[in-house]
């Protein structure tokens, strides 16, 4: 009888032991793939960052990419004049056109590349940044005006595509990273939410 009984034993024994080693591998896994998403993310958080960081710094000191050296804010040039001047198709053509050069438009869009940059580039804030920067990006893509298959002088707008520029990517980018709490990977998110201001207002997270 116990000879019969044993290798029954042993071999629900073996089951066991494989389904347990096939949990852990599973479990193992799963670690693997959220670390490798929350690395993605962190990744993708910060090099947007930096594109904001920056845009803020070449327009404010003029490093000669974007901004020509000697025509920085600092220098007296305008972040705004430049771009939204030359506006030249979209619904909102004469309005940017009357904001540009505009110290208060000058002002706040650099406090909002600033803000959105740091924020980013620390992990904290993310909300708060995502709609700010996704507002930024909205009036940049009506300023630009993709649709347009011509500009307001009747040349061709050499426009790509429609809908989904550059503008849109970085808007979505910015709302993922937000809604995923990337901050708290290679970033002060974790940190930043203990603060009692942010517990009580989860907004600022």
């Amino acid at each position: 009888m116990a000879v019969h009984e044993h290798p029954h034993r042993s071999q629900g024994f073996h089951l066991s032991y494989r389904r347990n080693r096939t949990d852990s591998a599973i479990a193992v896994s799963a670690r693997t793939d959220t670390a490798v998403g929350a690395y993605a993310l962190a990744s993708l958080r910060l090099l947007t960052g930096f594109v904001f960081l920056w845009a803020f710094l070449d327009k404010a000191f003029g490093f000669g990419y974007a901004t020509a050296s000697g025509k920085g804010w600092i220098d007296g040039g305008s972040p705004t004049r430049g771009f939204l001047g030359s506006v030249a198709a979209g619904p909102m053509e004469s309005t940017f056109h009357s904001w540009a050069g505009d110290a208060w438009a000058d002002r706040l869009f650099m406090l909002g590349l600033l803000s959105i940059g740091v924020a980013l580039m620390a992990g904290v804030a993310l909300r708060s940044a995502a709609v700010a920067g996704t507002a930024m990006m909205a009036l940049m893509w009506i300023a630009e005006w993709p649709p347009a298959k011509h500009l307001s002088d009747g040349s061709p707008s050499m426009s790509t595509n429609p809908f989904a520029d550059y503008h849109v990517i970085y808007a979505v980018a910015l709302i993922a990273v937000a809604a995923a709490g990337a901050g708290a990977t290679w970033g002060l998110g974790r940190l930043w939410a203990r603060l009692p201001i942010v517990r009580d207002h989860t907004w600022l997270r």
